[in-house]
C-alpha cells in the first residue's frame, strides 16, 4: 500500500514539474495595457467594433489595430479612459441610434395572409416574402428585440418593433439581423424620420398602408434642403435635420415622425404616443 501511494505521489510531483516547466517555455505575453482596456470597455461583448468581444477589441487596440473610437456603446467617456490609456488622442465620431423605418402595424398596414409560425422574422420571410402586403414593413416578430444586448426594443402590442433613442448604445446588431433592412442607423441628434420602408408607387401603397409614403413631394416642397424623394420613397437628409420640421406638419400621411415628440403608436418608451389610427383603404 505505501509503495503504491509513493508511486502514485512520484508520478503527480513529475507531471506537476512537466507542467510548471511548459507553461513558462509556451507562456504568451499579455501587454498589461490590455487587461486595462478591457477593464475599460463596456463588456457588452456586442461586436459592434468589429471584433470578437470586447476582449478581442482590447487586444487589438493594444496591438495597434484598432481605433478608440470604434467603441460606439461604451460613449464618450470610454473613447477617452481608452485614449488615456494607449496615450493617444481621444477621437470619438458623432453618436448614431437604430431606428425601425416603419410605422406599420397590425391598425395600419395589411397582411396578406395569417402567419403561425416561429416569432423569426427571418422565418416568416422566406415564407412567400412574409405575411405584409407591403414588402419592406416590419414584421413584428421580435428577432431584432433578441438580439439587442441593452433592452432597447419593444415590440407593440399591435406588432411594430420601436427602439428606444434613450437607450440604443448605436452597437447595430438588430440592423444586421433585420430581413427587409428597415432598421437603419441615422445622426442621434436627428429626432425627424420618414417611418417608411416601401418604394411601391403611392397608389399600391395606399392599397396595403394607411401611414406609408406616397411620394407626394408636399415634404420636399415644405423644406426642399431636409428632404429627397428618391424611387417613390421620401427620405431627411440628415445634414439638415433641424430644418425637417415643415415637414412633419405637412405630410399628408403621417409617415414622418418627430421623435422629440413621442414615439409610435403604442409604443412604452418615454414620450407621448400618435393617437392616430387611420382606417386601411379598401
Amino acid at each position: 500500500m505505501l509503495e503504491a501511494i509513493l508511486s502514485l505521489g512520484g508520478i503527480g510531483l513529475t507531471a506537476a514539474i512537466i507542467l510548471g516547466l511548459a507553461a513558462k517555455k509556451f507562456a504568451v505575453e499579455v501587454d498589461p495595457r490590455e487587461l486595462a482596456l478591457l477593464e475599460a470597455l463596456p463588456g457588452a461583448n456586442c461586436g459592434a467594433c468589429g471584433y470578437p468581444g470586447c476582449s478581442g477589441f482590447a487586444q487589438a487596440l493594444a496591438e495597434g489595430r484598432a481605433d478608440p473610437g470604434d467603441c460606439t456603446p461604451g460613449g464618450k467617456e470610454t473613447v477617452e479612459q481608452v485614449a488615456r490609456i494607449l496615450g493617444v488622442a481621444a477621437v470619438s465620431s458623432d453618436p448614431q441610434v437604430a431606428v425601425v423605418l416603419c410605422q406599420g402595424d397590425r391598425q395600419h398596414a395589411a397582411d396578406k395572409y395569417r402567419y403561425l409560425g416561429i416569432d423569426d422574422c427571418n422565418a416568416a420571410q422566406k415564407l412567400i416574402g412574409g405575411p405584409k402586403h407591403c414588402p419592406g414593413g416590419c414584421l413584428g416578430l421580435g428577432s431584432c428585440l433578441r438580439v439587442c444586448p441593452f433592452g432597447a426594443i419593444e415590440i407593440t402590442p399591435q406588432g411594430l418593433a420601436v427602439i428606444s433613442r434613450e437607450f440604443c448604445t448605436g452597437c447595430t446588431k438588430c440592423v444586421a439581423v433585420c430581413p427587409r433592412e428597415l432598421i437603419r442607423m441615422t445622426p442621434a441628434a436627428a429626432e425627424v424620420h420618414v417611418l417608411c420602408n416601401s418604394h411601391d408607387k403611392g397608389a399600391v401603397v395606399r392599397k396595403y398602408c394607411s401611414i406609408g409614403c406616397i411620394a407626394c413631394h408636399i415634404c420636399h416642397k415644405a423644406a426642399p434642403q431636409a428632404y429627397i424623394v428618391e424611387d417613390f420613397l421620401a427620405r431627411v437628409v440628415y445634414e439638415h435635420h433641424g430644418d425637417a420640421a415643415p415637414g412633419v406638419e405637412k405630410c399628408p400621411t403621417k409617415c414622418i415622425r418627430d421623435f422629440a415628440k413621442g414615439y409610435p403608436a403604442g409604443s412604452s418608451f418615454l414620450g407621448p404616443a400618435s393617437s392616430s389610427k387611420p382606417d386601411i383603404a379598401a
